[in-house]
């Protein structure tokens, strides 16, 4: 079963959404005093395939957080951490990032009217991302190393300085998190039977699989979902079980070699009977390409789980007519690159209606 939804107000079309500390209050771990900062994140759509639903046997949906105000997941749990930042009073946030974390935490630090500094891998973060961290006004710095040394840094800091460290291993960045759950449930009235998602600093499958839990315990799902979770392949300590001293894979935003919540996230999916695994980079570009072209436009890091919905399949292991969801973690237009380089150069043609009939073959 799933929660009510309030029924838009008589003569209205919808209500608006209010982000998710308001609109999961109850479940989140804010008072009246909490100083909410929002841009309001979440309500983001939740897709039905019909191409992989088709390919798989199966009816899968794509839980589309590139919608987000930022452009990627992360906003869920910025909105917590800022809030609570706030509340203590702090007037400065800190992060290591590959780009979508220092996105959102410069956004919502902007909000909150707060500093933040952000700490990332040098040469090694889309320019989409980069672009938005700037202008936001968070002050970035470029390490000359990869992100695993440069939440090392973030974390000292916070240590030894009046600092609040926004990254993921600030649990309340995974309480705000597990705000998507709740909406997959309230969108679907039910927990799918698979949830299939990318994996990278790991967090994400940590947060998902703690919501899934909580509205299981509080009767409002009737099931849990198997979690299967994947890193790229060269990028995937916890398949490897061992740090990956230097990370590579296209799927920018999952190219961490040491997994803060590693432990969190391979428990996650033992406990649901799940699995973290890895996929090629040519199996992400091409779940990448096809999600893209059944209409959804989601950065490389989230084709992922895409590229592991199709593994699951060609090995058997989905049972057909299944729920499955599949998280696409980030907008395309963080990382445009790869969408144009594997495209076809547009034509140029005369100004002429007649020609261009024939390019598009109309004629």
């Amino acid at each position: 079963m799933s929660a009510t939804i309030p029924d838009a107000p008589a003569g209205t079309t919808s209500r608006i959404w209010r982000g998710v500390i308001e609109e999961y209050r109850g479940r989140m771990p804010v008072t009246e005093a909490t100083p909410v900062v929002t841009l309001r994140e979440g309500g983001t759509p939740l897709i039905h395939s019909e191409v992989l639903s088709e390919l798989t046997g199966c009816e899968v949906h794509l839980k589309f957080d590139g919608s987000n105000p930022t452009g990627s997941f992360k906003d869920r749990g910025m909105t917590m951490a800022i809030s609570k930042a706030k509340e203590a009073g702090a007037e400065a946030v800190i992060c290591a990032s590959t780009g979508n974390t220092s996105a959102s935490a410069a956004a919502y630090a902007a909000k909150a009217s707060m500093t933040a500094g952000v700490i990332v891998p040098k040469g090694k973060i889309a320019m989409g991302k980069l672009a938005q961290a700037l202008v936001h006004g968070a002050k970035v710095i470029q390490v000359e190393g990869n992100f695993d040394q440069a939440l090392t840094i973030c974390r000292e800091l916070a240590d030894q300085y009046p600092v609040e460290l926004v990254n993921s291993v600030n649990p309340y960045r995974i309480d705000g998190q597990r705000s998507a759950a709740f909406e997959v449930v309230d969108q679907l009235g039910r927990a799918p039977d698979v949830h299939v998602m990318p994996v990278g600093n790991a967090g994400n499958i940590t947060a998902y699989w703690s919501g899934y839990q909580e509205y299981h315990r509080d009767g409002l799902a009737d099931s849990l979902p198997v979690m299967r979770g994947y890193q790229a392949a060269g990028s995937a300590p916890i398949v490897q079980g061992a740090v990956v001293d230097k990370p590579q894979t296209i799927a920018t935003a999952i190219r961490i070699g040491n997994p803060a919540s590693w432990d969190r996230a391979v428990a996650a999916a033992r406990d649901s009977g799940g699995s973290i695994r890895a996929v090629t980079d040519r199996q992400i570009l091409s779940a990448f390409r096809r999600v893209a072209r059944a209409g959804v436009f989601a950065e490389m890091a989230s084709a992922a789980s895409v590229a592991g919905l199709l593994e699951l399949h060609e090995a058997g292991e989905l049972e057909p007519g299944q729920t499955v969801v599949c998280v696409l973690t980030g907008h395309g237009l963080k990382d445009p690159e790869w969408a144009i380089s594997g495209a076809a150069e547009p034509m140029t043609i005369p100004a002429d209606v007649r020609v261009a009939a024939e390019a598009l073959e109309l004629i």
